[in-house]
């Protein structure tokens, strides 16, 4: 454990301006508020932050940082308060602590509820000033390092699981590969102890085995650049063992078929020579092919910089090289710490909310509805695998690897995401799922009447469009619902002997606990408020006299689902309802409206808690999906026979999928847009009149 002139004289070593009795005040008060606290390992808990601010004082931290990192457990686990903290230290430093302290621990809630606000206040906290996020890193890095001490296997699990899920891939975001990789070796030695001992063992051998190869390898490309003259120095060194599992799991691959377990540096002064060794090297041996990435060009969008390359040395062997300046290999080390903004005149504050990564996780955060969602989204925001592409003007734009044009659409500014219509890439139109690759350019077409489709959720990427898309559907949701509710609530009251009035109205919300009448009308739809419950709020003992499973209509008048969207508002049962035929609803508690033609078998099997409700479909302009199975023999022009009179018929065949086959027949199950039930079975009757079509019927489910 560093004593306290230690530490003092190490921060004075790079800052000799550092304010040596706010560290001596930090220390002292430290010591006394832990007092004799414990930690895991026996060792006297102050231990923990002094070594957080020793792991601060490696990345040349200011003065302001180091004592945050050494009070950074002070408002948590001791008794000293804010106020404490403010009068002796400062309102800057009382900022960092409280952004750093994790929220205390609240039974009621689950593990993942803990985790999301735990994220949520650092996000917010890191926001105002990513030192916070720097001593978090580092609070968390020397937890890792003494997590064995930890008896429990499964709080050890626990931790490792967020290391790996959260605090990794926010290193790896800033940069800070060092920190990044060795969170993840031990998390990985928690999470999988098996297969990392494995590893450990392989590489032993491979040391025993290769004998001097680093060595050599070394040697190889110090000559080759020195031929050139170029000055260099070459580093080799093991790849950490969870780095090789990743790789093992992610290509399907043995140990023994992994050629690049041994990677090489080389690191020059100026970066013309970054591209001058490139060639060396490149003339010198045969690249592996699309193992090249330029990072210097087109930066990743931490701000690392480097050129990486595979090449193929002695005895075939696959050997990995990154080559870069001085400057970018502590950038490549250090990441945003290596570069602190407060060095450069603002006063220590600087914001992170211009890192465009930030300023989506605080877009993320400020619309996740749940805690599930918002630890979901953050970790797609935060994972690193990228694609580079560009706007039509050459912006370049970083997402995720296997983004789609809606991802891009979202990078580059939430309201072209949500009014996207189509787009081309490299002057092509293509769907709104196509994959982008490296170097593609994108044109996004946009229309001011479009709004995000739910569908888009299932082949978008970025944690940042699956946010917005669903914070859409949801508002569209809650919309459709109330409208859904409101004619609910009005068949409802007609059943009362007199209206109901604004007042009773009032009265019955507080009673049923809604803060206003909209709230109400969304529960109704939902199912999560009973009917009964509803009347007797308004008149007291009126729900007596509503019989259970009696279909509810307004003065005999069937509720209208016009303009709700199917799977948002209501959801549409398996028998596959089109407008014209007659349906009812299946209010569910909890999950909503299904709706089901009249003589669905499916409606048999209602649970006794459903509340049957007579809908109708009002005027629809919109189509929906109805299936057809239809038998065609098997000759030439049949099924283009087929297709063409559904086309003349003005309806969309959107999947088609063969159900038996023999020499002579075969029959097709086709998914088609209709308008309404008469379509469909013009539609029908049509086809059986067709040449070569030997049957058609509508299919339900």
């Amino acid at each position: 454990m560093l004593r306290q002139y230690e530490l003092v004289e190490r921060v004075k070593a790079y800052d000799p301006d550092a304010d040596e009795d706010l560290l001596n005040r930090a220390y002292v008060f430290s010591v006394k508020a832990h007092g004799s606290q414990l930690r895991a390992s026996g060792d006297p808990y102050f231990s923990h932050p002094v070594e957080v601010a020793g792991i601060l004082t490696d990345l040349h931290l200011d003065d302001e940082t180091i004592a945050t990192g050494i009070l950074h457990d002070t408002l948590e686990d001791t008794v000293a308060t804010p106020a404490d903290i403010e009068r002796l230290f400062g309102p800057n430093v009382l900022r960092l602590v409280d952004g750093v302290t994790k929220l205390s621990r609240i039974e009621a809630q689950t593990e993942t509820e803990r985790a999301a606000e735990n994220l949520r206040k650092f996000l917010v906290a890191m926001s105002g000033d990513i030192r916070v996020l720097l001593v978090k890193l580092a609070d968390r890095l020397h937890n890792m390092r003494t997590l064995h001490f930890i008896k429990s296997a499964e709080k050890r699990q626990r931790i490792a699981r967020e290391t790996m899920d959260i605090y990794a891939p926010l290193a790896g975001r800033i940069g800070m590969y060092e920190f990044m990789e060795e969170m993840e070796e031990l998390a990985f030695r928690q999470l999988e102890p098996e297969a990392h001992a494995s590893i450990v063992k392989r590489l032993a051998d491979l040391r025993e085995g290769g004998g001097d190869l680093v060595e050599a390898i070394t040697a190889d490309v110090q000559a080759v650049l020195a031929d050139k003259g170029i000055a260099a120095e070459v580093q080799g060194r093991e790849k950490r063992p969870y780095s090789i599992w990743r790789k093992m799991q992610r290509r399907h691959l043995g140990f023994e078929k992994l050629a690049d377990v041994i990677g090489f540096r080389v690191i020059v002064e100026q970066e013309e020579e970054c591209y001058r060794a490139l060639g060396a090297i490149h003339t010198r041996w045969p690249l592996v092919p699309g193992r090249f990435k330029d990072f210097i060009s087109t930066p990743r969008r931490n701000g690392y910089r480097s050129l990486h390359t595979t090449v193929v040395q002695r005895d075939r062997i696959r050997t990995e090289i990154q080559i870069r300046t001085r400057d970018m290999h502590r950038e490549a080390e250090l990441g945003l710490a290596a570069h602190w903004a407060y060095k450069q005149g603002v006063n220590g504050k600087e914001p992170a909310a211009h890192y465009p990564w930030v300023r989506d996780l605080l877009e993320i955060l400020e619309h996740a509805d749940t805690p599930e969602e918002l630890l979901e989204h953050t970790r797609l925001a935060m994972y690193q695998d990228q694609v580079f592409c560009f706007t039509p003007k050459g912006e370049l734009i970083q997402l995720p690897a296997g983004s789609t044009p809606v991802d891009f659409a979202y990078a580059v500014h939430t309201s072209l995401g949500d009014t996207c219509v189509g787009a081309k890439v490299n002057g092509m139109a293509v769907p709104l799922r196509f994959k982008l690759a490296n170097g593609d350019q994108v044109e996004i077409q946009r229309s001011s009447a479009q709004q995000p489709d739910p569908m888009w959720e299932a082949f978008a990427v970025s944690g940042k469009a699956r946010a917005a898309i669903r914070r859409h559907v949801r508002a569209r949701e809650r919309e459709q619902q109330a409208a859904l509710g409101a004619s609910m609530f009005e068949a409802l009251a007609a059943r009362l002997s007199t209206p109901v009035s604004d007042e009773a109205l009032g009265t019955a919300l507080k009673r049923l606990k809604f803060p206003d009448r909209a709230a109400l009308f969304v529960a109704m739809a939902k199912g999560s408020v009973e009917d009964e419950a509803v009347l007797d709020a308004l008149v007291p003992g009126s729900a007596k006299a509503k019989a259970r499973r009696t279909p509810v209509a307004a003065k005999g008048e069937a509720i209208s689902i016009r303009g709700l969207t199917p799977g948002v508002a209501v959801h549409l049962g398996r028998c596959a309802p089109v407008p014209g035929d007659r349906i009812v609803g299946l209010r569910k508690p909890g999950v909503g409206i299904e709706v089901h033609v009249l003589d669905c078998p499916r409606l048999a099997e209602a649970d006794e808690r459903d509340e049957w409700l007579d809908l109708s479909w009002g005027v629809e302009a919109e189509t929906h999906t109805a299936r057809i199975a239809a038998t065609v023999a098997n000759k030439p022009g049949a099924l283009a026979a087929m297709t063409g009179l559904i086309a003349r018929e003005g309806a969309n065949i959107v999947n088609v999928a063969t159900r038996d086959r023999d020499r002579t027949h075969h029959t097709y199950a086709l998914d088609i847009e209709v308008e309404n039930v008469a379509q469909l079975m013009g539609i029908i009757a049509g086809l059986r009149e067709a040449p070569g079509v030997v049957a058609a019927e509508r299919e339900r489910g």
